[in-house]
């Protein structure tokens, strides 16, 4: 075997291991959601970011939080609420002096969007000019204050929360903002036996401690690493189709022109290559199988199909027309 393949499957199993660890860090504080977390680290991989969604008590922000404990970044966290201004979020200029001189300048004071990892809590809480300030954080590692840009710090990813069941008071966020997400996703109830599990580790004295097991440079090499992961043609190809049949002024597929409003635009096929990638490595393969397509297609298409009015009032998501397409787009005949 070539000495490079040897040397990169050496790497792929160490750094594999570590991701591993990483769940296991995890697992000393939640219990279960097994699959959150495993889209949580894909989300990680393909460099991207990821919109959680769940209802109060499901340990969204404890999860981010101690996934953030486990990897060797700079954390921090933002509360959004109605009054939360862009400033509270970019940073400011502050009027500084210099003591030998006594001249008088503006020195910009970084806000707490200057960290790795950014855990957005309630997002939908903040107005939409706070929302767009996140905007060019979120798609070019960068923010612009009183003409000068300033580069964020790299890995950089933003993981957002929002409350499904109370609409007073919050600002949903617009089509374009979401579609910044790599993944949206959907946190539900545990299981009655990990629910028992939770109510017995939350209400005792033992407290576990969360250890650092994977490093920022090793998270950007697993981020290299996915890139070089193999999809063959016949692959991409189902998953142009699934895309493309998601648009109801192109697509045959009457199901979808009767409920679908918009459908998906050309990113939501790179997320899901991407993040079928990242998901291939995370098991420690370097190429990407039909199954990792069909696992990463909800988060990836739930935000970026938009059903109709219609398809509201008769309870229709957009989670039952991507499992409709996946059931019905033809497979390449070499998958």
């Amino acid at each position: 075997m070539d000495k490079n393949l040897v040397a990169i499957k050496n790497e792929l199993e160490a750094l594999t291991a570590k991701l591993a660890d990483v769940k296991r860090e995890i697992g000393k504080i939640i219990i279960g959601q097994e699959e959150t977390i495993e889209q949580l680290l894909i989300t990680f991989l393909a460099g991207g970011h990821a919109l959680l969604e769940g209802v109060p008590g499901l340990a969204k922000t404890l999860m981010i939080k101690t996934l953030s404990q486990a990897i060797d970044l700079k954390f921090k966290r933002i509360q959004f609420t109605p009054d939360l201004m862009p400033s509270d979020i970019i940073g400011t200029e502050i009027l500084e002096e210099d003591h030998t001189t006594g001249k008088k300048f503006f020195q910009f004071n970084k806000g707490p969007i200057f960290a790795n990892i950014i855990l957005a809590d309630e997002i939908n809480r903040t107005p939409p000019k706070t929302q767009a300030a996140l905007l060019e954080a979120m798609q070019e590692f960068e923010v612009t204050y009183s003409g000068k840009t300033y580069a964020l710090e790299k890995p950089f990813f933003m993981l957002a929360t929002q409350n499904p069941i109370e609409q007073s008071g919050t600002f949903p966020l617009p089509e374009a903002q979401q579609d910044r997400f790599l993944f949206y996703i959907k946190i539900g109830y545990p299981t009655a036996s990990e629910e028992k599990g939770i109510l017995k580790s939350t209400t005792g004295v033992k407290k576990e401690n969360v250890k650092k097991v994977i490093s920022g440079a090793e998270i950007q090499r697993l981020q290299e690493l996915v890139r070089e992961v193999y999809i063959s043609d016949d692959l991409i190809e189902f998953v142009s189709a699934v895309v493309r049949a998601t648009r109801p002024e192109t697509t045959e597929n009457m199901y979808v022109k009767e409920w679908v409003s918009w459908g998906a635009g050309p990113r939501a096929g790179q997320a899901m290559i991407l993040t079928a990638k990242a998901r291939a490595l995370q098991y420690g393969r370097m190429s990407v199988s039909l199954d990792d397509l069909k696992k990463v297609a909800l988060p990836v298409l739930r935000h970026r199909i938009i059903i109709n009015f219609r398809a509201e009032a008769e309870g229709i998501t957009s989670d039952q027309i991507t499992h409709h397409l996946l059931t019905n787009t033809e497979l390449p005949s070499k998958v």
